[in-house]
């Protein structure tokens, strides 16, 4: 998964323009946002194929800023504070956390400025948050893939 920083004209029709271009070539959008800041448009969206969707967007003359890691977070949707306690941990632990938003399966998304220290935070919370099951298959699939 990749989020991609996106820089759009802040005028009608400049996210259609994106959306468009994403559809066209067979790339879906997997969660993310746009909004203006100091009037230019700016987006940051998650794609599971972050190389389709930056061929697709710059083909059609929308600039591609950034495109970075992300790290994925599941949280407990019906226990308050979570994402509290998860931000401080990241701030304890050094990291930086540059851009946050939700997918469209209701995790958290988050581009860090230390991605390692970052996942380390994150295997350390989900380790403390899953269920026991999806432990075992967590620590089964990173044994299949050492």
């Amino acid at each position: 998964m990749k989020d991609l920083t996106i820089a759009l004209e802040n005028r009608p029709g400049a996210l259609a323009e994106m959306g468009y271009a994403l559809g066209r070539a067979g790339v879906s959008i997997e969660g993310g946002g746009g909004w203006v800041a100091d009037g230019r448009g700016v987006a940051h969206f998650l794609f599971e194929d972050g190389r389709a969707a930056r061929t697709a967007l710059e083909a059609a003359g929308i600039r591609v800023v950034k495109e970075q890691d992300v790290i994925v977070q599941r949280l407990k949707q019906s226990e308050p504070g979570q994402l509290g306690r998860i931000t401080r941990r990241m701030a304890e632990a050094g990291v930086n956390i540059e851009v946050l938003y939700s997918d469209h399966d209701h995790r958290l998304i988050l581009v860090v400025d230390n991605e390692a220290k970052g996942r380390a935070v994150s295997e350390e919370w989900t380790r403390e948050h899953a269920p026991a099951d999806r432990l075992i298959h967590h620590e089964r699939k990173a044994e299949r893939q050492a």
